[in-house]
């Protein structure tokens, strides 16, 4: 089979277009013939070496395609079915075996590239959402990277449940599109400062949650815009790890921070599905939309993730694999 492959970490150069053996499906996994992979920010960071692994590998951690075989003991899928996943590594690829019980069956009024693109970004918002802080409707959320994958997400599941969306961006593109899916007020932070801008479109007080998958360039100004008894979640870190933080910092406003990270919320099969079918709910009733912003072929993985590394992007992008 085609695959993409790093024997060695480093820039999108590293990513290289092999022929490698088709896996094969042990006790309780599936054989996927992958259709669509979606790339994450996760991809880089696992390809520069910040998030370390054993080489040679294929990366990707997720995908979209057809049940090509299965192994012993699999009850949850079976050979022809259309599913999606994240979670398990080697989705650049025409093939990939995965973990049965990580399958999401796959609703045929999504494309394959539909189902590459919402099991991480949608199920990240999902649970950014409904595990940290109590939406309820006029709850002012400061989302930033508010265009990106999860960003567009979470602004248009925010505003469905009532909430005042704030967002932060780094171009007038970008803000014209956050609006678009739903925010009440957008921040160009290369134009503006976030911090003075939150205050004022809370009249003072500050956001009541912010949510952060940018890190190091918004981290610590988040504490001068949030409210007092304010909670502060990063999930990611765009532009570099957040700079180390003294706990009493955070007395004086009596606020409360947390990490987070999908893949402890879907550690369980009934956590899988619930967060899986909300986004396909989403999906369905209309009100939650996918953005994809370009898809590439699997031999152009190299300068899919140039793209996405240089925040060129608005929404996922997507590798498309085979016919």
């Amino acid at each position: 089979m085609k695959a993409i492959r790093i024997t060695h970490t480093g820039d999108a150069s590293v990513l290289s277009y092999q022929e490698v053996p088709i896996p094969v499906p042990g006790k309780g996994e599936a054989l996927v013939k992958l259709k669509a992979a979606g790339l994450n920010f996760i991809d880089i960071y696992i390809r520069t070496g910040r998030y370390a692994r054993p080489l040679p590998f294929i990366p990707g951690l997720e995908g979209a395609g057809i049940v090509e075989s299965i192994g012993e003991e699999v009850t949850e899928v079976k050979v022809g079915d259309r599913v999606a996943y994240t979670g398990t590594m080697g989705s650049y690829a025409e093939f990939n075996v995965v973990k049965a019980s990580d399958l999401i069956l796959l609703p045929k009024e999504l494309s394959f590239e539909q189902g590459a693109a919402f099991p991480l970004q949608g199920m990240t918002a999902h649970y950014l959402i409904h595990e940290y802080y109590p939406i309820k409707k006029g709850t002012k959320v400061l989302v930033h990277a508010a265009a990106g994958g999860v960003g567009l997400l979470l602004v248009q599941w925010l505003n469905h449940l009532g909430a005042t969306v704030i967002g932060t961006v780094s171009t007038p593109e970008k803000a014209n599109i956050a609006k678009a899916a739903g925010a009440h007020y957008v921040i160009n932070y290369n134009e503006e400062d976030f911090v003075a801008k939150a205050q004022e479109y809370t009249q003072g007080i500050g956001p009541d949650y912010i949510i952060d998958g940018v890190g190091k360039s918004t981290f610590t100004k988040n504490l001068d815009a949030i409210r007092m008894q304010g909670h502060i979640c990063l999930f990611g870190s765009a532009s570099g790890p957040a700079d180390p933080l003294l706990p009493n910092s955070l007395q004086a406003k009596c606020l409360t921070i947390s990490g987070g990270s999908l893949f402890y919320f879907m550690s369980t099969r009934t956590q899988l599905v619930q967060r899986a079918n909300a986004v396909i709910n989403g999906i369905r009733e209309g009100w939650l939309k996918l953005r994809i912003d370009h898809v590439f072929a699997l031999n152009e993985a190299a300068d899919a993730q140039r793209m996405l590394e240089g925040r060129k992007t608005v929404g996922k992008v997507i590798l498309k694999i085979g016919e």
